[in-house]
């Protein structure tokens, strides 16, 4: 991947956000930019490895509309090489504990996500 990298912050715990975030990070990295999806607080729901957000009312009602939910955009994510990162502060702040993260999310705080974007863009959902 080549191009200033996209870092996602992602702090909120809500189905919308999280599902947008994926959608910019798999767009951002399907046309070569490296991405850095950092979660935190609420946020740290998305990368859980049995995320409650798949249950989410909102996944259903995107699959009847023909729009990517979040089980293949977060299969894409992997496939694209999208770096996961779960702030150590937000889980803490909500409880969660590393071992619940899905596989290959690193545990990181905000300056390992500043450092990684440097001088590329942020998001923040």
């Amino acid at each position: 991947m080549s191009g200033r990298p996209l870092g996602i912050l992602l702090r909120s715990g809500g189905h919308e956000a999280a599902h947008y975030a994926l959608v910019l990070a798999t767009g951002a990295a399907a046309i070569g930019r490296p991405v850095l999806l950092f979660a935190t607080n609420a946020g740290c729901a998305l990368l859980l490895r049995d995320t409650p957000l798949r249950a989410d009312p909102r996944e259903a009602l995107l699959g009847r509309r023909g729009v990517a939910g979040l089980e293949s955009l977060l299969a894409a994510a992997c496939d694209l090489g999208i770096r996961r990162m779960a702030c150590e502060a937000g889980l803490r702040a909500e409880g969660i504990a590393p071992e619940a993260l899905a596989p290959d999310v690193e545990v990181a705080g905000v300056v390992s996500f500043l450092s990684a974007v440097a001088e590329g863009q942020m998001l923040a959902l």
